[in-house]
């Protein structure tokens, strides 16, 4: 079956740096566009990051632009969130998600929280 395994989140001090992986399996990596998303308490999901299927092309939400950076390894079926200078706004549980026309599938999500 499907599986979008993310990792790499956990609690930084404003200004620091995480990088989030999301290790796919089950799918055919490169037929897929990928996506990071994230959600904060009380808030609804929301997209941050998308690349497409071969990486040559990227898109960011505003807040982010400048600062994060989202990459793919096709031959490793993995997607790279690089996510620098943080700030307390991006705490959230960020998700990976793969899509493919109507088709997509979701990871479970990783935690990362910004605080001093």
């Amino acid at each position: 079956q499907v599986q979008l395994v993310e990792s790499g989140g956990g609690l930084v001090q404003p200004g620091g740096s995480l990088t989030l992986s999301c290790a796919a399996s089950g799918l055919a990596f490169s037929t897929y566009a990928m996506g990071w998303w994230r959600q904060a308490p009380g808030k609804a999901r929301e997209s941050v990051a998308f690349i497409d299927r071969s990486g040559s092309a990227t898109n960011y939400r505003d807040s982010v632009k400048g600062r994060f950076t989202i990459t793919r390894d096709n031959a490793k079926n993995t997607v790279y969130l690089q996510m620098d200078d943080l700030k307390p706004d991006d705490t959230a549980v960020y998700y990976c998600k793969a899509s493919s026309g109507f088709i997509e599938y979701w990871g479970q999500g990783t935690q990362v929280t910004v605080s001093s």
